[in-house]
């Protein structure tokens, strides 16, 4: 048992670590944009670019996981992170592009990265019980790499040179492989093929969306990542207008970390709150989440301004955790998990790079950051009034 622990020990630091530098370059890159002169809202432009190997890549990483050793695909997911850690050094920095082409190849890293950090656990556990222990392990390293990654991350950023916040990154990058070598390289099925595992993607997208349950989680968590994606980039650029803080201070990534501490604090309740079998009924706090986002930009007051973003995240974690753990649970029994967690992450993408994708036509057309939020806003509200149009057969077929 020891020794089976200690793959899996490595493999939780090598997340955390990963998953750190990840939110941690977008503060990174953020800086990068002001030293060179750049309106606040290209970041959302450069986000864009992080999001596009999702969808363009989707059906191929979980294929390409399975074919070859899970340890070996983690380690090649890090060293593209790598990669586009080190375009940010060399390129013209006072180039769009070059910032994006940069981005974009920490998103093939992420993206290669993503199928092997989940398909890997049931090669290190030797029952259910050890695997659903791993997966909530993993996931709890997965949520403070996030919370620490944008507060202390952000914060890392805001007071060192972009070259030594990039280096930084870099270390954090190079750990993470490193401690990947004490992972076992279990070889992986050479017989598949991805032609193949390409058709059978979209049979199984379409599938799931088809059943009433996991067609509402798969739109439902989708929502909620496309207002979160475009909310991360507005506040940041929405901060030092409204509130008067300087965009380096580390101040900005602290405020900004509050909304993760709220979707924790959500997720921790959701399951007290939102019985399973009702789990549409999680829609009330999407429509609650609605109207925090319609007032937050209202308030120019730092207090409220934590005091807000909490509550989103607090409404956005028990809206979103019941309709994960529905889709995975009918995912596995359909298609599998690794299939559905692969279709939820092109989904999701999607949906993220288009809400960013209308947050940055709409300011560059002349929209102030704060209108630009009530529009995501009342993006979000569409597919909650789509959603809501849903519950009454889904009652029907829960009974």
């Amino acid at each position: 048992m020891k020794n089976r622990m200690r793959p899996l020990q490595a493999l939780y630091f090598t997340q955390f670590l990963s998953a750190f530098a990840d939110n941690m370059i977008l503060f990174v890159i953020a800086n990068l944009l002001q030293d060179n002169g750049f309106s606040p809202v290209m970041l959302a432009l450069v986000s864009m670019a992080f999001f596009l190997p999702y969808i363009a890549l989707a059906p191929l990483v979980g294929p390409f996981a399975d074919k070859h050793p899970k340890s070996f695909v983690l380690v090649i997911g890090n060293l593209i992170k790598v990669l586009g850690v080190l375009l940010l050094l060399v390129i013209d920095q006072s180039s769009i592009l070059m910032l994006m082409l940069a981005y974009f190849t920490v998103g093939v890293g992420a993206v290669v990265y993503s199928p092997a950090k989940y398909g890997i656990l049931p090669e290190l556990t030797q029952n259910e019980d050890q695997l659903f222990h791993a997966n909530a392990r993993i996931e709890a390293y997965t949520i403070i790499a996030i919370l620490t990654g944008i507060g202390g991350g952000g914060a890392i950023a805001a007071m060192t040179p972009t070259l030594v916040s990039s280096v930084i990154c870099l270390v954090l990058y190079g750990l993470s492989v490193l401690m990947t070598f004490h992972i076992p390289r279990i070889n992986g099925n050479a017989m598949i093929r991805y032609g193949t595992e390409t058709r059978l993607f979209f049979a199984h997208f379409r599938q799931l969306l088809k059943k009433p349950e996991t067609g509402f989680a798969i739109i439902g968590t989708g929502a909620f990542w496309m207002s979160s994606s475009v909310l991360r980039v507005a506040v940041i650029a929405w901060i030092p207008v409204s509130l008067g803080i300087d965009p380096k201070s580390s101040a900005v990534s602290l405020i900004l970390a509050t909304t993760s501490i709220g979707i924790i604090a959500g997720a921790f309740l959701a399951p007290k709150l939102i019985p399973l079998q009702r789990f549409y009924r999680s829609i009330l706090y999407g429509f609650l989440m609605f109207v925090l986002i319609l007032l937050f930009p209202l308030f120019h007051i730092t207090a409220v301004a934590i005091l807000f973003l909490l509550l989103v995240g607090f409404m956005g974690g028990v809206f979103i955790v019941p309709m994960n753990t529905v889709l995975q649970e009918e995912g596995k029994k359909m298609v599998g998990t690794g299939k559905t967690i692969a279709i939820q992450n092109f989904v999701e993408n999607a949906l993220m790079l288009v809400g960013t994708g209308i947050y940055y036509v709409i300011v560059y057309l002349g929209a102030t950051v704060s209108g630009a939020i009530i529009v995501q806003g009342l993006l979000l509200l569409v597919f909650l009034l789509y959603l809501a149009g849903q519950t009454k057969r889904l009652a029907r077929t829960r009974m």
